[in-house]
Order: C-alpha cells, then structure tokens, then sequence
C-alpha cells in the first residue's frame, strides 16, 4: 500500500491557500483555449489563471492510465472504437496529444490536478493512487469520484487523500461526506440556496460544474454544453460563492472574480 505521508487534504488546501475564490479550474484543461485534456492546454490554463486543472482518466486495452474524457474516440477522431479496446501506441498514433496519466501529473504543475475518474474499479483506483504517490503530487492532486463505494474504497486506501464526491445526486451531500469525501460537486442546475447551504453543513467544499441550464425554458437563459457558461451564469454563481467553479474558459470567471470586491483567499486550515 503506497506512504501517502502527511495529510493531502490538508496540503492541497495549504497548495491553495492565498489563492482568491472561487477557484477556476479548468475543465478538461481548459477546453476553449486549446484541444482538451493536453499538456499545451495545461499550460494555457496556467497562463489564464487556473487554480487547478481538470483532466479525466480512463484505461486503454493494454492497462496505461491515459487522460481521455469519452469512452470512445467518436468525438475526438471520429473513430468508434472504444478506449479499452486499444493499446496506448494505437492511441497516440490517433491522438498525438494524448497524455498518461504520468504525464499529466508532470504538465500540471504546478497547479492543482483534479482528476475525474472514469472507473470503478478499486484495483484500478490503487494504480492510480500509486502513480500519484510515486511523483510526489498527493499535495496537489483532487481525486474525483463518481460512487460513494469507491470514494469510500478510496479514503480507506489513501486516508490523507483529498477526495471531490462528483455525485449523480445532488442531495447526497450528507452520505459523501460520511463516505469520507471532503469536496462535494453540484452542477449548475443544482445550485440552489438551498443544496448549496446543506454542502455547507456537512462541512464540505463546494465545486460547480457549469454546462447545465439555469432554466432553459427562458430564451434568454439557453441550454449550455457541458463545461461552458455565460455572463449572467457566472454571475449567479458568484453570489453563491463556492469554493471553486468547474469550466472549459478559466478566463470568464477569473474576470468577474476580480470583477467583485472584496476577494477572499481559501484557508489553508
């Protein structure tokens, strides 16, 4: 079982501290300032001002840990195939960018890393565990989980490591937390007052996920893919500060950020 060390959720808030809220991380890398999910998109978000960079992590048919966000290439090459049926050589030679997960903990520094996890597999979770531990990157890295079993399996295999509850349920915030998560997700649409106070009360930090519709029976508010937001959006996200917020152009909530007065820094306790 890797040495996790000292607490990483404590480090990555110390990681963050000074930083102002919300935090911007950038969604699959920042997906509007250049192809997702690679290294020279890492860097852009850097140059924007991405607290912490999003990258997904799938398994390809001959077991490398690479950072793909479908599980086929239909969108991204317009080939079918799914990502577990191909070797990481075929992956490269269709998507030159492509990054293992080694990779992407070395191109995100260092800003944070948040890593959505696309398995479900505990066996898997400990590989990926261990490649964080073996590039020292505990202090930086928000493992992002879709199951409370696995944000479970997880917190008993790395109990320093900080965990993101990238629930289906947006009331579960309660159950996350006892699972042992210590950031919760909701998506846009979910944000309510009132969602967002129970987050609260279970002590959790909060993450929105733009790209769901405020209300998309209003023209004037249309439906918005995933990962993207707009004026009036970030706005009322603002006012119901959350720890971070999850998009594809950091840039659009680092302006109405700095925007608003006064800012305020994450703790680092």
């Amino acid at each position: 079982m890797p040495n996790h060390g000292q607490s990483s959720m404590m480090s990555l808030a110390q990681h963050l501290a000074g930083q102002p809220r919300p935090l911007a991380i950038a969604h699959r890398g920042g997906a509007l300032l250049g192809p997702e999910n690679t290294a020279a998109t890492f860097r852009a978000a850097a140059s924007a001002g991405a607290a912490l960079v999003e990258t997904d992590v799938r398994l390809s048919a001959d077991g490398a840990l690479v950072c793909l966000h479908d599980a086929d290439l239909t969108r991204v090459t317009g080939d079918p195939r799914r990502v577990a049926e191909l070797d990481l050589a075929t992956l490269r030679r269709l998507l030159p960018g492509l990054m293992t997960l080694d990779e992407a903990i070395a191109a995100s520094q260092p800003l944070g890393l948040l890593l959505d996890v696309k398995l479900s597999d505990a066996v898997v979770l400990r590989a990926i565990l261990a490649r964080i531990d073996a590039a020292g990157a505990g202090a930086r890295v928000l493992l992002g989980l879709r199951s409370l079993p696995l944000v479970a399996a997880a917190r008993h295999v790395a109990p320093d490591i900080a965990i993101l509850a990238l629930a289906g349920d947006p009331c579960s915030a309660p159950e996350a937390r006892r699972a042992g998560a210590g950031w919760f997700r909701l998506w846009e649409a979910d944000a309510t007052d009132a969602r967002v106070a129970a987050v609260r009360a279970e002590g959790l930090m909060l993450v929105v996920m733009v790209g769901q519709p405020r209300d998309s029976a209003l023209p004037e508010h249309p439906p918005f893919p995933v990962g993207q937001i707009d004026a009036a959006g970030i706005a009322a996200l603002m006012r119901l500060s959350p720890d971070a917020v999850m998009l594809d152009d950091p840039r659009l909530l680092i302006a109405a950020r700095e925007a608003a007065a006064p800012v305020t820094a994450l703790s680092s306790s």
